[in-house]
């Protein structure tokens, strides 16, 4: 499969939840209907197309700024209070030279070389289900979060692990326990479980989709239906743990818009998401939900495997949610992976970066 220009993202909407908080990799039950869909009140209001675009435009003017300043650059996030992008630099000689419309410069104390002795540390030497980390540009520190299932003794040996590097890394706890979700679009099935349909990509006149990669490894063929009679696509790769995204064989070209239940949103391109980007999710469990990116390039630990590369977003999800679609206004961004909490509470949900896979499997968005 040779790579093309990117021209239009597909992604089908979300499956019914399976509603399990352990691993959320549920079978079917043996009475399940071919669909169903989220309540009108558990819909959200999708975030502003224009502004969005908008904001794509100048995180790619503040990520031009951080690439010339090299090492002296460490993170670029959006500031909402001042509806600006902000480079974080480690001078001011260096924070003069950040002069692209709409980008500030903020000088901080830890270098990026400072932070990476951090993550470096932590995937030496903790691989422990439920933990995970981040870089938060906002605050110059690295996060390390800690779900409801480590224990108090793993707790004390991470924070004495981290303690030398002082108040460049802080320790957070979630509620509840970081696992894989299932489904997102429109319903797929396979294995006797349900996932969903995450974008639907092409390479020449082939035809595939993608969706999470613990997804695709659970069934090599996959079905539009419950029932498991109507063919969609065979699983022609995956990778989980590790990554978490896969691809689906199909026929015949699908659609080429994200469902949000009332209605549908047409994407257009796909990108790398920022952190304090506006984004969605949509998915039938509960319907289309918006919040905003929280870092980049975060680790989680689940039970199954470790999974590396990740978007970490306050966006909230349920179990039926895997391989859904993230983006923000016409850009695709994501694969819907895994999480913690849920969509009456709030939570954490990961998503596998859609720019990876599309990479790996030489395949565009159209």
């Amino acid at each position: 499969m040779s790579t093309r220009t990117v021209r239009k993202t597909a992604a089908l909407a979300a499956s019914a939840a399976l509603g399990t908080t352990l691993a959320l990799l549920a079978p079917l039950p043996a009475t399940a209907s071919s669909s169903s869909h989220p309540s009108p009140g558990a819909q959200r209001s999708q975030v502003d197309v224009a502004k969005s675009d908008a904001d794509v435009r100048r995180a790619a003017a503040a990520r031009s700024a951080a690439q010339d300043l090299g090492a002296k650059a460490v993170g670029v996030w959006y500031d909402a209070a001042s509806d600006s992008m902000v480079v974080n630099v480690t001078d001011a000689a260096a924070a003069r030279q950040v002069d692209r419309p709409g980008v500030r410069a903020q000088v901080v104390r830890h270098s990026a070389a400072d932070l990476a002795d951090v993550t470096r540390t932590l995937t030496a030497h903790v691989s422990t289900p439920g933990t995970g980390w981040a870089t938060d540009p906002a605050h110059n520190q690295v996060v390390v979060t800690l779900d409801s299932t480590v224990s108090r003794a793993e707790v004390a040996r991470i924070a004495k692990l981290t303690a030398p590097f002082g108040d460049a890394v802080r320790t957070e706890r979630t509620a509840g326990t970081v696992a894989p979700r299932l489904a997102g679009g429109q319903a797929i099935y396979g294995g006797g479980y349900r996932c969903s349909l995450g974008f639907n990509v092409r390479s020449g006149s082939s035809y595939y989709f993608l969706t999470a990669g613990h997804c695709g490894n659970l069934a090599s063929t996959w079905y539009s239906n419950s029932g498991q009679t109507t063919v969609l696509g065979t699983t022609a790769g995956s990778s989980f743990p590790g990554n978490d995204y896969a691809i689906v064989a199909t026929p015949s070209q699908g659609s080429g818009t994200v469902y949000l239940y009332s209605g549908s949103q047409d994407i257009t391109t796909s990108g790398n998401a920022f952190v304090g980007e506006s984004v969605s999710r949509s998915g039938s469990t509960t319907g289309v939900h918006t919040g905003t990116v929280q870092a980049l390039n975060a680790t989680v630990n689940y039970a199954e495997g470790t999974v590396s590369g990740l978007i970490k977003t306050n966006v909230c999800a349920e179990g039926g949610d895997s391989g859904g679609s993230l983006f923000a206004g016409s850009t695709a961004l994501g694969l819907t992976s895994g999480g913690s909490g849920n969509c009456t509470t709030g939570g954490t949900t990961y998503f596998q970066p859609v720019t990876e896979a599309l990479g790996v499997y030489g395949v565009s968005v159209y």
